[in-house]
């Protein structure tokens, strides 16, 4: 398939690459110069990149910068929409985490004018990225859908389909509300036991042998055994996350009490400068609290 992939971030460059190696079509760009991917057309905008694509694939940052991307000066939409005026067919899909209610006013921008629009948010990290292991929580049609299924599986290992456009980003949100809760139980723990005095090392294969165990803790138990908090999943993503999801809630009208104090722990790393770090380097901030420091023993 002919494909415009807009945004080489963390998670974005694996994914290009792996339509790439699966002999997909691929014009890239990327907002800050100087990233490519190799075996595809390096574009100059997301206008040129989309020029000639049945598929414009985005992963950028924030609900702004799709906007920009589709809509703005040299966008893509203006492009897409030509092309289905020549009877071509022509589908978006957005593997951002952004607004659900903003991804339904910018898909029915585009339904109005013949493009399809799927949003298709991800889960797995840096690492799942790079395996071509992503799932996918996707909303759209169902013909949209089929016609993706070459990408979504060259990418990933599971496709969810919630729904409607606008429900993939909805789940992220929840998917993401859960995993920064989680966390923050983790790490608390984690800093009691250290001023408790309980040794670490034991205590995480007892969690991972009770009904404690999660995902979350099975993945990131290692990077806090070395300290290491290089972004997988940076903390000022999480953070617009958090608040993405409390945004959906006060649209809804529902009350989020444990990710409120949640985001205030976010905002305080973030104003410590921890917000390129992984977001389990919110565990440091805690640390910084209580006075310790979660290691393994001595030897």
């Amino acid at each position: 398939m002919r494909v415009a992939f807009l945004g080489l971030g963390i998670m974005g460059r694996s994914m290009a690459a792996n339509l790439v190696k699966a002999g997909h079509d691929l014009a890239v760009w990327n907002r800050s110069a100087g990233k490519s991917v190799e075996g595809a057309r390096t574009a100059t905008t997301p206008a040129d990149a989309a020029t000639g694509a049945e598929v414009v694939w985005m992963c950028v940052s924030d609900t702004k910068a799709v906007e920009q991307v589709l809509f703005g000066a040299n966008g893509a939409a203006e492009v897409l929409a030509a092309s289905v005026g020549t009877g071509a067919s022509a589908t978006i899909a957005d593997s951002s985490t952004i607004s659900p209610s903003a991804t339904v006013r910018f898909a029915e921008r585009m339904m109005a004018r013949g493009v399809d629009y799927v949003d298709a948010p991800m889960t797995g990290s840096k690492i799942a990225a790079e395996a071509g292991s992503l799932i996918f929580m996707v909303g759209g049609t169902d013909a949209a859908l089929a016609r993706l299924q070459p990408l979504f599986q060259a990418m990933g290992k599971q496709i969810f389909h919630m729904g409607e456009t606008g429900k993939g980003q909805a789940t992220k949100l929840v998917m993401n509300l859960q995993i920064a809760l989680i966390f923050e139980g983790f790490a608390e723990a984690l800093t009691l036991a250290a001023k408790l005095g309980v040794d670490v090392e034991k205590l995480l294969p007892l969690i991972q042998a009770s009904m404690v165990r999660s995902g979350v803790v099975d993945y990131k138990a290692p990077f806090i055994l070395h300290r290491d908090f290089s972004p997988n999943f940076p903390l000022r993503l999480m953070l617009k996350d958090i608040r993405l999801a409390l945004d959906a809630a006060k649209e809804s009208r529902v009350r989020l009490p444990g990710l409120e104090a949640v985001e205030e722990v976010y905002d305080v790393a973030a104003e410590e400068g921890q917000q390129d770090l992984d977001y389990a380097s919110t565990l440091t901030l805690l640390e910084k609290w209580a006075g310790v420091e979660v290691k393994a023993a001595a030897k």
